[in-house]
């Protein structure tokens, strides 16, 4: 998130709604906002605009209009908040499945606009950081597996135990000042060719 001016794209086909969120984040300080109402092209217009924070307001609950604005969810990676007129239980699945970070029913109201994007931006990143943490655990369990594989193609072609196949991978690791996991796919890339 940027410091200062916070970038907010809005989308919504009704003006008098998207009046109400608008003077909720004026009233709310430093804020660029763009204003969407033509949802045609929804995804690169995004992109384009580059926003800190999204703000959906759909009175049209149609499939097509749905999946537009969850394929915005799942692609541009940003703080979400999605206004609805009523409650679904599948959309509210589908929303968080697609990253949503909050989703608000019937709650468009110009005083709730500032704290629900606080904690739409709080929500957002607090995700993003699991998200990160498990991408890096699965990363270290993904890295640990080829390195015990490429133990295992060592041992058996050079005939050394498991702490000298390591040692090996680290030693060259250490030479070619790249990670133990790069050496070990280089070895099972090899042990294939080779195999």
């Amino acid at each position: 998130m940027h410091n200062g001016t916070l970038r907010v794209a809005v989308i919504d086909r009704n003006p008098i709604r998207a009046a109400i969120l608008i003077d909720g984040l004026q009233d709310a300080g430093e804020v660029d906002i763009t204003l969407i109402t033509d949802t045609g092209d929804l995804l690169q217009r995004i992109f384009a605009i580059d926003p800190d924070v999204i703000l959906i307001d759909l009175e049209d609950h149609s499939r097509d209009v749905l999946e537009q604005m969850f394929q915005v969810s799942r692609d541009v990676r940003r703080p979400i908040a999605m206004f609805v007129d009523r409650s679904d239980r599948a959309m509210i699945d589908e929303a968080v499945e697609a990253g949503v970070s909050a989703y608000i029913v019937d709650g468009l109201v110009k005083s709730r606009v500032k704290p629900i994007v606080d904690m739409t931006i709080s929500r957002f990143n607090a995700f993003a950081k699991l998200r990160n943490e498990l991408e890096r655990t699965k990363g270290a369990l993904e890295d640990r597996k080829v390195i015990d594989r490429a133990k295992g193609i060592l041992m058996q072609s050079r005939q050394i135990d498991e702490p000298a196949a390591y040692a090996l991978l680290r030693t060259t690791a250490m030479n070619e000042k790249r990670k133990i996991a790069e050496i070990a796919r280089s070895v099972i890339t090899a042990a294939d060719l080779l195999g």
